[in-house]
């Protein structure tokens, strides 16, 4: 099964209706942007969320040892460590922070319980070392970005998985805009990442079958008039279900 995230959501209702449609993680927005939570957003979710899942605090992940698993093959084994996980405590509560230090990182994450960490904003190493929970690392992808430049980039194994999402050089974080698929899709043959940028229920079939992710990760293509629409998001959830991810 392909896992899904849905990011920027805002409101405890919406939260909990895409918990039910199936998603396995869902992402809360604590960097600049239209779709940040307030802490009153963030506690009201937190508390419906784990209501739902019946889980007071943070999930504990079963984490390969760093002295057991070397190189690319880290992410893989992580990656199971998830979707373990997932499959019993969904959905999954991921922090998306951009350009924030690391005090700031783990004292939100700390406060809200998070689960797991998204660093969207071109951290580096040592910036991912230093995050106290198990850290998604964005890379992103440019049109000179090469299956390789991934690889270099996330080598060293220092977080818990990797996504994919188109760069831009006016901002950092998330475009909406999709990239170029074929590069994802040799990326896919060594190492499995969360795929974002530009999906929506339309394409996130073809995307699944053409780049062979590991997850997939929507935020805009999920919106109406900038605003979460619970429908968008059971059709999304639905294509991505129906398609396979040759794994």
């Amino acid at each position: 099964m392909t896992i899904i995230k849905i990011c920027g959501l805002r409101d405890a209702a919406t939260a909990v209706e895409t918990a039910k449609a199936g998603a396995d993680m869902i992402g809360l927005m604590f960097a600049e942007s239209r779709r940040k939570v307030t802490p009153q957003e963030c506690h009201d979710i937190l508390e419906a969320v784990r209501a739902e899942r019946r889980m007071p605090g943070p999930v504990t992940f079963e984490a390969p040892e760093r002295g057991d698993v070397r190189g690319l093959g880290w992410y893989g084994a992580w990656s199971e460590a998830i979707e373990t996980s997932a499959a019993r405590w969904r959905p999954l509560i991921v922090g998306v922070f951009a350009n924030q230090s690391v005090s700031e990182v783990n004292d939100i994450a700390d406060a809200a319980d998070l689960d797991l960490v998204q660093l969207s904003g071109g951290e580096d190493a040592e910036f991912v070392r230093a995050i106290e929970r198990p850290v998604f690392r964005a890379v992103h992808m440019f049109p000179e970005t090469t299956a390789d430049d991934v690889f270099d980039t996330v080598r060293d194994g220092l977080a818990a998985g990797v996504l994919l999402d188109t760069g831009s050089n006016a901002a950092k974080g998330g475009t909406g805009e999709r990239f170029d698929w074929s590069v994802a899709a040799e990326a896919s043959r060594r190492l499995p990442f969360l795929l974002a940028g530009g999906l929506a229920p339309e394409n996130v079939a073809e995307a699944v079958a053409v780049a062979a992710p590991w997850g997939v990760d929507v935020s805009s293509g999920v919106e109406t008039d900038g605003v979460k629409d619970i429908e968008k998001i059971r059709a999304f959830i639905r294509a991505a279900r129906g398609g396979r991810n040759g794994r």
